[in-house]
């Protein structure tokens, strides 16, 4: 009788396969559950907080910070996967990216929406006053209307359409995005708080960390293009 492989001792059933499939995939799958619950609670605290009473004197007030500096957060946090991705080699990283960037536009959103809303009620002439005149509204609106193209675009049906050295520098609007952001938060904020200043360094430094990334690759490249080719 000849043996096949499926059957052969040392090779997996399907059964055995399927289920180390699953294994492999099980630590992505928890920690995309993980970052959605995390990414989740600052809105269910506001929800919460909307509905018992417990966004101070200052609800509209509130909702603003609380919304803008998670959205801030979220930037850097998608701005720091790749990074994160090359020190461990862990390329599920990418997969989580694409949350982090959906749930900083979904708290941008709600940020603009609340000043759009409760702040000036609708009145589209003090608006564009507001982003013509006072440069931390001009800095905050940028940053929101750059995040819309890149959440349009986060599908992996886009990135088809586009094709994938488009995509890439599409989004690549992230980096102004996330300076615009600090810029927003600074010029609200001034010197009252430090927070400002440590998001803005945290930001250079993942900017940093991408720009020696590329100019290495550069050198390596402009290298192997200078090195002569020998008959062997």
């Amino acid at each position: 009788m000849v043996m096949s492989r499926a059957s052969a001792p040392g090779a997996a059933s399907p059964p055995q396969r399927a289920a180390t499939g699953r294994r492999r995939v099980q630590p992505l799958a928890a920690a995309r559950m993980v970052v959605f619950v995390l990414v989740s609670l600052p809105a269910a605290a506001l929800l919460w907080g909307l509905f018992t009473g417990g966004l101070g004197v200052n609800p509209v007030e509130t909702i603003t910070k609380q919304t803008g500096i998670w959205t801030l957060r979220l930037v850097v946090a998608t701005l720091a996967v790749t990074p994160l991705r090359w020190a461990t080699g862990w390329n599920g990283a990418i997969r989580l990216r694409r949350m982090l960037g959906l749930f900083a536009f979904f708290y941008g959103t709600l940020h603009f929406s609340t000043y759009l809303v409760l702040d000036q009620f609708f009145a589209l002439d003090l608006i564009v006053k507001d982003v013509k005149e006072r440069p931390f509204i001009t800095a905050g609106f940028t940053a929101f209307v750059l995040m819309i193209p890149l959440a349009l675009t986060s599908t992996a049906g886009m990135i088809r359409r586009l094709g994938g050295r488009t995509w890439n520098r599409l989004h690549r609007l992230v980096y102004v995005t996330a300076v615009c952001g600090v810029l927003h938060y600074a010029w609200l904020a001034k010197v009252e708080i430090p927070a400002p200043f440590v998001y803005g360094a945290i930001v250079a430094g993942l900017l940093g960390i991408r720009v020696w990334r590329w100019s290495r690759r550069s050198r390596v490249v402009s290298a192997r293009s200078m090195t002569p080719v020998t008959d062997q």
